[in-house]
């Protein structure tokens, strides 16, 4: 997979390069570019934003800078996504969409945000990591990568994990012990030193399901959908 962060700032993606990302880089599972949006405004001072039309707080970013920093790496394999609070949120079902695509464009955004012409004839999805407000979309684009990246193969070093992790049918991940198995008096589940698998698996589920209901019983609904 090829992956291309459109952006001002192209030193915050050095950020990637670290831990599990950092070698899927290494092995050549994943291709990380920046292209820095700057280097196509034809502004004499490169300046890529400008007032909105119709009133308003704030700056938007211009369409051409835009328009042409995509197309620079835009293929017919490509897939572009636009990082923003009003896009629809992320979830690990989007992840694993998105883990099929060959290449992945993110649009970080500023200011208020970047032209709707953009959205429109460009962008293929819009994407939101949560109900809040960030100061650029390079964060949230790292955000989706991350999630993305380790679900490609050979990425993780047991690939079975993923399909343990919090959000896989709806639920959330059970509660998780290491030694020792006493701890300041904190004792580790009898259950779980058993060494029965099958009520290992039982007290896992039961775990999962006491969680989700307590923290996110939305998901057990969206379940039932």
């Amino acid at each position: 997979m090829k992956i291309d962060f459109l952006t001002l700032f192209p030193e915050m993606f050095s950020a990637m390069n670290c831990s599990i990302i950092g070698r899927a880089i290494e092995n050549n599972i994943v291709v990380l570019n920046t292209v820095n949006i700057r280097d196509f405004s034809l502004d004499k001072h490169k300046r890529v934003d400008d007032y909105v039309f119709g009133g308003g707080q704030g700056l938007l970013m211009a369409p051409q800078p835009l328009f042409d920093a995509i197309d620079s790496v835009r293929s017919v394999d490509s897939y572009v996504v636009y990082v923003t609070p009003s896009g629809e949120p992320f979830t690990q079902k989007i992840a694993k969409e998105l883990k099929e695509k060959k290449h992945l464009i993110f649009v970080c955004g500023h200011y208020e945000g970047i032209d709707q012409r953009v959205i429109d004839q460009r962008v293929d999805r819009e994407i939101s990591i949560g109900d809040y407000v960030l100061t650029n979309g390079e964060l949230p684009a790292m955000v989706i990568a991350d999630a993305v990246i380790r679900l490609l193969p050979n990425v993780l070093h047991n690939e079975d994990s993923a399909t343990n992790d919090s959000f896989e049918n709806n639920l959330l991940e059970h509660p998780q012990y290491t030694r020792p198995a006493n701890f300041r008096g904190l004792e580790v589940p009898e259950v779980l030193l058993s060494g029965n698998h099958q009520l290992v698996d039982k007290w896992k589920r039961e775990k999962q399901i006491e969680k989700t209901i307590r923290v996110r019983p939305d998901l057990l609904e969206r379940g039932e959908e």
